[in-house]
């Protein structure tokens, strides 16, 4: 049963669960958290009731959509586990664990071994120099390996991994694990839910493989310490006390990777795992705290993991639940926090009380008093603070450094099932992404579409199931509209004459003009020739006017013509007859008349993409750039992996990012960035021309 007893700084470890989606990253912390006493029963994912399982969404879908804490009290210690998305489209809140978490737990499962997600999630705590553990989990399923998946560990991810635990037995035959700083055999009860076990010799089967990985790991942890060392080489067996100190001051150097292995559904290896997370992996005093700026400035100011400190937290996630409102969750990296207290939100130049300061255990919370420096907490109802901001004492007020979301890569065109579903759009979508940054959405004046943008197809349709429940609001999705441009590409000349008499005063304009060609970007410039005041410069204007309304309309497919320069060198007048509306007319008639004969042609978007991809897939990538009418520009080979920069169109590049993933089992990613338009080839032209003429009719 959670509890709301204080930790300080030293009794805290912060763990970002990490893996491939399947992995079992969210059964492991239930089971941990229920082995610990700290939740009240052993949930499942299969049957919707995990510990961190939170959401409808996640229930239907049996997956983690979101990054969920959870804790655990053991062996004096405090573990606040981050239970993180495994699958891509939902990484932005895997990014978020791993930036407020001390260590990595990196979950395996023994039959399906490293996949994409675990190589993808490695990387994340490459970039932040995350100490690690591995976790080879599902060891009691059928073809469970330990030691094909201790290989691909080794082969995929690091050599520096080393087993500090092995199995007695595998699949149902899984039973024990040899622990090889105790030099003891754990064998589990059968029918155990807290995973007791009995201590035991090493069984005589296995004592030629527990003194090969013996030696491995006292060989391994002798060079972490010259002490050691010598005490090795004498002959002498480093003792547990000494080892497990060796092995987390190699795990926070990043020198050495323990290798543990389990079964969540049946609770086994769990003890021995909760007390090597608290006994290897940093506290956040261990962590030396980090470099912070003054608010809007240069200036760096460190700030250190120490109740002493002024108080500084980041806000790393946010969650709008009905009846209660906004939550943000938050780590402390320096200082500690009241419950009541006020702090200062320095760049929006804002205060906040922290009202009903909480610790979260998935989906409950439970107040508390104070928080200590390092520890994650959950306030509700700050007025104006979200995702990414610092929140810190108004004596030292800084900004901390701000998660990286990655960048959407997926976009669809949105709009509401009924009317009142489309006018509660603009109010809904910004509060989704709120809760995740790395969705957004906004009304594209020129395609007058809605254009949503996510990490994946999977991400999007989670967003728009998480917005129908919350807010009541449906949407119907279509491909996003591409935003072409017409053009001329050569000069021509011709008149554009409006005359109306119907009784009374008459209408009449009159005007010759020139259209040319512009340099790209150059967009629309009018130049005045008028001599001898044929036509009064009064009027001169509305023929500029009709000519850009016009314009907008284009000349082949409805779309903007832009580029071009209009002159009007020639024309007439009535005095009695002329006004701004007919010479506007007359304008627009000039150029309707003029254009088509400037051998117009269509412009297209096209995106500039850079392709990261392994290696063996580089030839079905490069095949793949070229039917999409794409331009490969440069190759950068780089450690196993290419970078293939290409240009290619935007209209070839819907669902580009799914059929990537699909193309390399998930392991290429792609960024985009607008790079200009250029002409379409004629057949493509035609289809447009043609698409257009459809939809009008």
């Amino acid at each position: 049963m959670a509890s709301a007893k204080e930790y300080t700084t030293e009794q805290i470890r912060n763990v970002a669960v990490l893996g491939h989606g399947g992995a079992g990253k969210t059964s492991l912390i239930d089971a941990l958290c229920f082995a610990a006493g700290s939740s009240r029963r052993k949930g499942s994912v299969d049957e919707g009731h995990a510990l961190t399982l939170c959401t409808p969404e996640e229930v239907k879908h049996e997956i983690s959509l979101q990054c969920t804490p959870a804790f655990c009290e053991v062996h004096d210690a405090k573990i606040n586990f981050l239970d993180t998305p495994g699958y891509l489209d939902f990484t932005g809140d895997t990014v978020a664990g791993v930036r407020v978490a001390d260590a990595g737990l990196i979950v395996v499962g023994a039959t399906a071994g490293v996949e994409v997600g675990t190589e993808t999630v490695w990387e994340y705590c490459e970039r932040r120099k995350l100490p690690r553990m591995f976790c080879i989990s599902m060891m009691d399923k059928e073809n469970a390996n330990f030691d094909n998946v201790y290989k691909q560990i080794k082969e995929r991810l690091t050599d520096k991994a080393i087993p500090v635990e092995i199995p007695i037995g595998e699949g149902e035959d899984f039973r024990g694990i040899i622990n090889l700083f105790s030099a003891r055999a754990h064998i589990f009860k059968p029918g155990t839910s807290t995973g007791e076990y009995e201590e035991q010799d090493i069984p005589e089967e296995l004592q030629s493989q527990f003194e090969e990985w013996e030696t491995e790991i006292q060989e391994t942890l002798a060079t972490t310490n010259e002490e050691l060392l010598e005490k090795y080489l004498d002959g002498g067996r480093i003792s547990r006390e000494d080892a497990i100190e060796a092995m987390a001051l190699g795990m926070f150097r990043g020198e050495i990777f323990p290798v543990f292995c389990a079964s969540a559904t049946k609770s086994f290896g769990m003890r021995a795992l909760l007390r090597k997370i608290v006994e290897l992996c940093p506290s956040p005093a261990e962590t030396g705290g980090e470099i912070a700026t003054k608010p809007g400035m240069s200036e760096e100011v460190a700030v250190l993991p120490s109740d002493s400190e002024p108080f500084s937290a980041l806000i790393f996630k946010t969650v709008n639940e009905p009846h209660v409102g906004e939550l943000s969750f938050f780590r402390i990296v320096s200082g500690s926090i009241a419950n009541g207290v006020e702090v200062e939100n320095a760049e929006r130049g804002t205060t906040e009380k922290l009202h009903h300061l909480s610790i979260a255990q998935g989906k409950e919370r439970f107040e508390v008093p104070r928080l200590h420096a390092g520890d994650i907490g959950v306030v509700a109802k700050l007025k104006d603070s979200h995702t990414n901001d610092t929140l810190s004492a108004s004596s030292r007020p800084v900004t901390l450094e701000p998660i990286e979301f990655p960048s959407a890569d997926i976009a669809l065109a949105v709009k509401g099932v009924t009317r009142i579903d489309e006018d509660k759009l603009g109010e809904v979508l910004p509060k989704l992404h709120e809760e995740d940054p790395t969705f957004s959405a906004e009304f594209n004046p020129v395609l007058r579409q809605t254009i949503a943008r996510g990490l994946g197809e999977l991400h999007l349709d989670v967003q728009f199931e998480r917005m129908k429940r919350k807010y009541g609001v449906s949407v119907v999705t279509e491909a996003p509209k591409i935003a072409y441009r017409e053009t001329i590409t050569k000069e021509a000349q011709g008149q554009g004459r409006f005359k109306k008499q119907s009784g009374g005063r008459g209408q009449f304009g009159d005007c010759k003009v020139k259209l040319r060609p512009l340099n790209e970007g150059e967009g629309f410039n009018f130049k005045n020739s008028i001599k001898g005041g044929v036509i009064p410069s009064k009027y001169v204007p509305s023929v500029a006017k009709g000519i850009e309304e016009a314009a907008q309309h284009g000349i082949l497919a409805g779309y903007p013509l832009v580029d071009f320069e209009a002159e009007c060198y020639d024309g007439s007048y009535h005095s009695v007859d002329s006004s701004d509306i007919a010479f506007k007319v007359a304008g627009s008639m000039a150029f309707k008349k003029v254009a088509p004969d400037c051998r117009p042609v269509i412009l297209e978007p096209i995106i500039e993409v850079a392709v990261s991809t392994p290696d063996s897939f580089v030839g079905e990538i490069m095949g793949d750039i070229t039917s999409r009418r794409g331009k490969v520009q440069g190759m950068e080979p780089n450690g196993g992996k290419t970078t293939i920069r290409a240009k290619i169109p935007e209209a070839e590049l819907y669902k580009y990012a799914a059929l990537l993933r699909s193309m390399t089992q998930g392991r290429a990613n792609h960024t985009r960035v607008f790079a200009g338009y250029e002409a379409v080839p004629e057949h493509e032209a035609q289809k447009i021309i043609a698409e257009s003429k459809k939809a009008n009719d």
